[in-house]
């Protein structure tokens, strides 16, 4: 449920709700940390804000899957977060909940309902505070706070093409959302919401109707459909070609094929071209046809989980130019 260009609405919260920022030392380091991978794994950021005992973030995937960004993020934090503290354990409550969101219609009212948590949460007494409050996105979309890693414009140019007024268009649409309170809809499930709620489903279900809802998609209908159907597709291709017998030493040898070298060669530490493209279309099949993850591509590889990921983009741009095959048999 993953891909470059996905927009997901990440949550995480402290294990049996306790702070995981107790003080603003805290919350810089958690954003050095996260601009510097935001960066380095280019992916965008349009929201965010941090809560005592949790945080939201809004990111689009770009060359690094959400789940490696996040593994990075939340366990470079949680060691500095308890060396500082003299603690020890788990900091976080299970895994980080992420939301895999249908842009049109829902990227501004997540901006939105990200940016007004610090009010909820009574951190700031009202929007005049939230405009100047350096813990959240919203004051950076106001231009009263500054970093290097939130992509203000992409968001900003929906209400207008010159800066003033899209600040204060965007400003206008903040304000409005208050009233609205909590949003436990803006929480996945999209499919249950477009048909009217769980009464709705019932009355459907009663008829005989088939309904295909998950709390990891927010969207319509036919978008919630499609990512399920996508997903199903993945894992039936995946289950193809392990039946078929592919694993990854068999990658190797059709690789080495298709490069004509041979496989030691594919696998050899350099920089030599032809190296380094056979080792990308390797990388980008064996993690995305075979679901082999980055870091066990390096461990194998001998090389660094960012060069993994690098290879794999570099890999997926080859495939379609050379319209490569896994295998004669597939399309």
């Amino acid at each position: 449920m993953d891909a470059p260009g996905a927009l997901h609405h990440i949550i995480v919260r402290g294990i049996e709700h306790r702070k995981i920022f107790r003080d603003d030392t805290d919350r810089d380091d958690f954003l050095n940390r996260l601009g510097g991978i935001l960066c380095e794994s280019q992916t965008l950021c349009f929201g965010w804000s941090l809560i005592p005992n949790h945080f939201h973030l809004l990111l689009r995937t770009g060359l690094t899957p959400i789940s490696n960004v996040m593994r990075r993020l939340l366990t470079g934090y949680a060691v500095s977060f308890n060396l500082r503290h003299r603690r020890s354990g788990h900091l976080f409550q299970n895994r980080y909940k992420s939301i895999l969101c249908q842009e049109d219609g829902y990227l501004l009212e997540l901006v939105r309902y990200i940016h007004l948590n610090p009010l909820r949460a009574k951190m700031v007494s009202d929007v005049h505070e939230l405009d100047r409050y350096r813990f959240c996105g919203h004051g950076v979309l106001m231009g009263t706070c500054r970093n290097d890693w939130q992509d203000t414009e992409y968001v900003l140019k929906r209400f207008g093409k010159r800066l003033g007024p899209s600040r204060k268009r965007y400003r206008e649409f903040v304000q409005q959302g208050i009233e609205e309170g909590r949003r436990p809809e803006l929480v996945g499930g999209g499919l249950v919401r477009s048909l009217g709620g769980w009464k709705a489903i019932k009355a459907l279900r009663g008829i005989g109707a088939r309904i295909k809802g998950d709390e990891r998609i927010l969207g319509d209908g036919d978008f919630v459909e499609s990512i399920l159907r996508a997903g199903n597709e993945r894992l039936e291709r995946r289950a193809f070609l392990q039946a078929m017998g592919y694993d990854f030493d068999r990658l190797v040898k059709r690789v080495a094929g298709l490069f004509e070298m041979p496989s030691t060669e594919v696998l050899r530490e350099g920089k030599y071209t032809r190296t380094v493209e056979a080792r990308s279309v390797l990388c980008f099949w064996a993690n995305r046809e075979l679901g082999i993850n980055t870091v066990e591509l390096a461990r194998r590889l001998k090389i660094a989980q960012p060069t993994v990921t690098q290879s794999v983009a570099r890999g997926e741009k080859l495939v379609a130019e050379k319209q490569f095959l896994m295998s004669a048999d597939m399309k």
